[in-house]
């Protein structure tokens, strides 16, 4: 028996974490893989697909310039059924919380194909933050038959709206099996800017994009950022600022020229994981930065309220800050100006993985189809 897995991701958070898991399935004669991308975020999708030396079978190449959620959705659900209907898949692996995860759950659903859903169980437990991503896996999860926690929270999580223990698989989150691949002590950046810098003195690293963060919230984290380098002459910011114009009319004006601070267009995948190697600081509302920064000893500051990772912050290597100036300053000042307390942060154990999350994810799928009795070992930290 072969098993016809259909890989379905659409940004470039998605494609890193599912590019090893992809790497895995091809490796197993047991899997069939497809891959099939919906080009929601076209520019930085492709580059991961280049460095990950990925070729996609499908791609719906559905962004628009200032697409709306409503009509990214339907341009994703309606080609990923059109491709569901001609090319029928066993199972489609989704990854996360974006409208190409909903959209690809539910058309496989309309479909009656299985649903595998890969970093599984996540949750802040408020609809609106992050908007859309906590509705977007919580559906997928009411949809999904098979479920890939990466932790014991996640999976407790997932118990508690009523999943059935069996179809859950604790794996560790595959964002640290593809670290192992980009990041190098003799890495040559890409980016001519990068290349030519010394890194010397104290890095600190900003990325921001998340929509409930646009307007007010991102204006008070670029002051922020102002005020932490006026306390603290060795140290310099290194931005890579979103493509989206919402983020970029917020950043510029406020940032743009200022001395110590340099702003970059987004970076290749590698350039960012090896720029977050190379630094002393990450200051960021993403969710996957909270994931590969403490693997690489690196403290973070999460410029939200909440967050649906919160064994980093129980486990001490994420700090959640707010987004207000003046709480971002005073933590970043403590952990600066406190050696004590930054080692804490820095040495703290990395509750998400250990490089091996996509071969459980494969051996998940053996189980679940009965080509084996054993589960897989469960990640656990």
């Amino acid at each position: 028996m072969t098993i016809k897995v259909f890989t379905v991701f659409g940004v470039r958070p998605e494609a890193v974490k599912m590019a090893p898991v992809i790497a895995e399935l091809s490796r197993r004669p047991e899997f069939a893989v497809v891959t099939c991308v919906t080009g929601q975020h076209r520019q930085m999708l492709d580059q991961v697909l280049k460095l990950f030396h990925i070729q996609p079978r499908y791609d719906l190449n559905i962004m628009r310039d200032r697409q709306d959620l409503p009509a990214t959705f339907s341009r994703a659900l309606t080609g990923l059924d059109d491709i569901f209907r001609a090319d029928r898949p066993d199972i489609v692996l989704v990854h996360g919380d974006t409208l190409t995860t909903f959209a690809g759950s539910f058309a496989a659903f309309l479909n009656q194909v299985p649903v595998g859903h890969v970093e599984a169980g996540l949750r802040t437990h408020n609809k609106y933050l992050p908007f859309p991503e906590e509705m977007n896996r919580k559906l997928t999860g009411s949809l999904a038959d098979v479920h890939f926690a990466p932790t014991n929270a996640c999976r407790a999580n997932l118990l508690r709206e009523g999943v059935q223990e069996e179809s859950i698989y604790v794996t560790g989150n595959t964002v640290i099996d593809a670290l192992r691949t980009t990041v190098s002590e003799a890495y040559e950046f890409h980016n001519p800017i990068l290349r030519e810098m010394s890194f010397t003195g104290r890095v600190l690293v900003v990325e921001v994009h998340r929509r409930e963060n646009w307007g007010e919230p991102m204006r008070q984290m670029s002051l922020a950022i102002t005020d932490i380098l006026g306390k603290f002459p060795d140290c310099r910011v290194i931005f890579p600022v979103h493509l989206n114009p919402v983020v970029r009319d917020v950043v510029y004006p406020l940032l743009s020229g200022q001395d110590r601070i340099t702003l970059l267009d987004p970076l290749d995948t590698d350039d960012f994981h090896n720029l977050m190697a190379r630094s002393h600081l990450v200051l960021t509302d993403s969710g996957g930065l909270q994931e590969e920064a403490p693997s690489l000893g690196v403290p973070v500051l999460v410029m939200r309220n909440n967050t649906e990772r919160p064994e980093a912050v129980e486990t001490g290597t994420v700090k959640l800050v707010g987004t207000e100036r003046e709480g971002i300053v005073a933590v970043a000042i403590e952990l600066l100006a406190n050696k004590t307390s930054y080692q804490a942060m820095a040495k703290a154990v990395n509750p998400y993985g250990d490089g091996k999350a996509s071969v459980r994810v494969a051996e998940g799928l053996l189980h679940n189809f009965g080509m084996t009795t054993i589960r897989p070992e469960e990640w656990k930290y």
